[in-house]
């Protein structure tokens, strides 16, 4: 099976929405082929949330290697045309689906045949999806707004 247009909105952390709404499985719709949208909301978003923490768990280590291996997944992503499909990349947000200009987060992109990418536009987002990305933006700009002040600068 081929999964389509599978991304995830926002920071690496908990809040991270991992967009099941608008991904595609054998070419269907996710949510036609996994019809327990409480389970969805309530077992696979926390667990895709966690993930990081459970690589660490599970390892007894950094999760490095895991951080490493998604370095080299952008970019090869980034140099290869996505064919129709797109996928997520940490990008400079220039104020795309409601997301505060300059806030570097993951949003949905597309890559043409020379490597030019493009955040995707028109993707329909549910109730949901908007409050899980608007939490991910808020933890955004309160880490930016924590590290700026250690640096002693205003954002």
């Amino acid at each position: 099976m081929r999964e389509k247009n599978t991304y995830v909105w926002g920071n690496h952390s908990p809040t991270m929405f991992p967009d099941f709404y608008n991904a595609k499985i054998a070419r269907r719709n996710a949510v036609e082929l996994i019809a327990d949208e409480d389970w969805l909301k309530q077992t696979f978003v926390p667990t895709v949330g966690q993930r990081g923490k459970a690589i660490i768990d599970a390892r007894g280590a950094s999760s490095a290697a895991s951080a490493a291996n998604a370095v080299v997944d952008t970019v090869r992503d980034l140099i290869q045309p996505t064919r129709g499909d797109f996928h997520s990349v940490c990008v400079v947000s220039r104020g795309e689906y409601g997301t505060p200009a300059g806030l570097i987060t993951s949003m949905p992109i597309k890559v043409d045949a020379v490597g030019n990418w493009r955040v995707v536009e028109g993707i329909r987002l549910s109730d949901y999806a908007k409050e899980k990305i608007a939490a991910s933006n808020q933890e955004l700009l309160d880490e930016r707004e924590t590290a700026f002040g250690q640096l002693g600068l205003k954002v």
